[in-house]
């Protein structure tokens, strides 16, 4: 939680930064935040529709359908080969038994709160000193959009791939996609830049 008139922004984190963090959660034995990271970072899902996750959506599954709570839309989310790998070794891990179970639970069996979440990615910033100044539970979603961005701006479709991200994340124009992943303020800064003296 922020303090009260401050402006706070999630950061997006560097991807291999955040692929190393998910591998070294699970490695520390934190396998339910090693998932959450990497569903957050691999769906690019808010954090309210994360926490919904059950098990036999994301296990044994190529792909599964969310409704937005935010928005109400449906999305279709594909499972990326590899963080499939990944997902069934956190089940395993976790000895699930029911299939059925939420993914993201406290060890009283209840859904975990955005704001536990947060507690906890401000102690793995500073335990895992993460190069990030901002990071909340949007910081997930936005390295999923950053990741993509960057990808598809590789490829040359670099405005295209706005419009894309912009559809993906249900955001109303391109405008607000840019400032979201932070290339408006990029762009505003090499302005300054670009002055000689």
């Amino acid at each position: 939680m922020s303090l009260k008139y401050s402006h706070t922004t999630a950061d997006y984190l560097n991807w291999d930064v955040a692929m190393n963090l998910i591998r070294k959660l699970f490695k520390d034995g934190d396998y339910r935040m090693s998932l959450l990271v990497g569903c957050g970072c691999f769906f690019g899902l808010r954090i309210s529709d994360l926490l919904i996750l059950r098990w036999k959506m994301i296990t044994g599954v190529d792909s599964f359908a969310v409704t937005e709570k935010k928005t109400g839309k449906r999305r279709e989310i594909k499972i990326n080969e590899g963080f499939q790998a990944h997902i069934m070794d956190c089940y395993r891990a976790l000895n699930i038994k029911d299939p059925d179970e939420f993914c993201f639970v406290t060890k009283y069996g209840k859904v975990t709160s955005k704001q536990m979440v947060n507690r906890k990615l401000k102690s793995i910033k500073t335990a895992y000193r993460l190069p990030v100044t901002n990071i909340s539970t949007h910081t997930m979603r936005k390295t999923f959009s950053r990741k993509i961005w960057e990808n598809e701006n590789a490829a040359g479709r670099g405005e295209q791939s706005l419009v894309v991200l912009s559809e993906l994340l249900n955001h109303s124009s391109v405008a607000i996609t840019r400032r979201y992943i932070g290339l408006r303020q990029q762009e505003l800064g090499e302005v300054y830049e670009a002055l000689s003296f």
